[in-house]
């Protein structure tokens, strides 16, 4: 997969390529594919919401794969402008010159824009989604005067993490109800295991004592972590394990060390790890 990166400030990742190699892994949990080809075919911008970790950003990929479309990716922080996302003037050998941003060549091209934590990007620059995000599906450029109509294909899709919702940070509800939602969480048991075993080979034993673990862990959540073993650390660690590190070790490094700073916390992840993986 081709990826490109533009304007230092702001992390963008573009995908114009078609794969020669395997087609991009996702394993559907409920009804979420067709979900997102009947936003896509009607024009309806789609918001996406669930833990860290538990697939969002690969699910978009994947349907961006399975729908042939170009596939522009802001990670967003809080320091995105709106000239991040729509262009800005440069200054050239020739002169100056109008650069677009990812959101203006998805719109232009009619592929897919997707902002990966939206809610961490200034309200003052999400206000520039409101007019693709309803019939309008417009894009206007004030630095040059342009009024671009979305091409058929273009979608707008936005990610935030639930969790992380404060009064300073959380998606305005004028804007969120510019969107159909997903909720996405963390896969049943038997699917995270197949998930872990397809990404990584691992034996499925391993699979299997992870997914254990991380449910353990996943308990502890609301009374002693601020975050859970999500299935992004999971097959971090059977990437590990399946090349021969020690399991302890591996879930120190992978699993308790990730999701805590507090040393007696990590040591308790430990003891439970050690349930599992203890020889």
């Amino acid at each position: 997969m081709a990826t490109m990166t533009s304007n230092a400030s702001v992390a963008i990742a573009a995908d114009n390529t078609k794969r020669s190699q395997e087609p991009l892994y996702y394993q559907e949990q409920d009804n979420e594919v067709a979900l997102f080809e009947y936003a896509y075919n009607h024009h309806l911008p789609v918001l996406i919401k669930g833990p860290t970790g538990c697939g969002k950003t690969r699910f978009v990929a994947h349907m961006a794969e399975k729908l042939n479309k170009p596939l522009y990716t802001v990670a967003c922080h809080d320091d995105l402008t709106a000239a991040d996302l729509v262009g800005r003037h440069l200054v050239g050998p020739e002169g100056t010159y109008w650069q677009d941003g990812p959101l203006t060549k998805a719109v232009r091209e009619g592929g897919i824009c997707y902002l990966d934590e939206v809610v961490e990007a200034r309200k003052d620059t999400t206000v520039v989604l409101h007019p693709l995000a309803d019939d309008r599906r417009i894009l206007p450029l004030e630095r040059t005067g342009e009024l671009i109509e979305a091409a058929p294909g273009f979608m707008l899709v936005v990610s935030y993490n639930p969790g992380y919702q404060n009064l300073f940070k959380g998606m305005k509800p004028s804007t969120r109800q510019r969107f159909v939602a997903l909720r996405f969480g963390y896969p049943e048991s038997q699917v995270e295991q197949d998930i872990i075993i397809k990404e990584t080979s691992v034996e499925p034993n391993i699979a299997f004592k992870l997914v254990e673990l991380a449910q353990a862990l996943r308990r502890l959540e609301e009374n002693d972590l601020d975050e859970v073993a999500s299935t992004r650390l999971l097959i971090y660690a059977a990437k590990m394990m399946s090349s021969g590190m020690d399991p302890i070790e591996v879930c120190r490094c992978c699993l308790a060390e990730p999701l805590s700073d507090d040393l007696q916390t990590v040591n308790s992840i430990m003891e439970v790890a050690k349930i599992y993986f203890d020889a």
